[in-house]
């Protein structure tokens, strides 16, 4: 597992109550890059979340050092920290690795499941099934 997920998840663990840990998700949520408006699309809105969201990915590289850049927005402030875990997640990796990530097992050390709305949660899973859907299609 990559360097940064595992700090985000120690970071999780130091934050005693899931206020801090909102707080926080917002901040990581402030701190990703301005997305392009160009790629606020139709093709990019990701289905199933009741927020709006975007990701866009464009493929780098070759053979196995194949990778997505992602760029993602939300219109939610909570979203978009759930936009930048994930980009915490796949952002490292190739897309051979994020096709075989379990994202659910790791997500889960986050302790997200149990203090999202299961709206959110069914956002997160559709963010996580696009970036994974446009590995496969890399």
């Amino acid at each position: 597992m990559n360097v940064d997920i595992e700090n985000l998840i120690s970071d999780f663990e130091l934050l005693d109550d899931w206020e801090d840990r909102y707080r926080h998700l917002i901040e990581l949520g402030r701190a990703l890059p301005e997305m392009d408006q160009a790629f606020k699309t139709p093709a990019t809105k990701v289905n199933g979340c009741a927020s709006q969201v975007w990701i866009h990915s464009r493929v780098t590289g070759n053979g196995v050092d194949k990778k997505l850049a992602l760029q993602g927005d939300s219109d939610a402030l909570i979203v978009k920290g759930l936009i930048a875990v994930v980009f915490t997640l796949f952002g490292p990796m190739n897309v051979s690795e994020i096709q075989n990530t379990d994202a659910v097992a790791v997500l889960a050390r986050l302790g997200l499941k149990d203090h999202l709305t299961p709206q959110r949660s069914n956002g997160l899973a559709s963010m996580v099934a696009r970036i994974k859907a446009d590995a496969a299609a890399a």
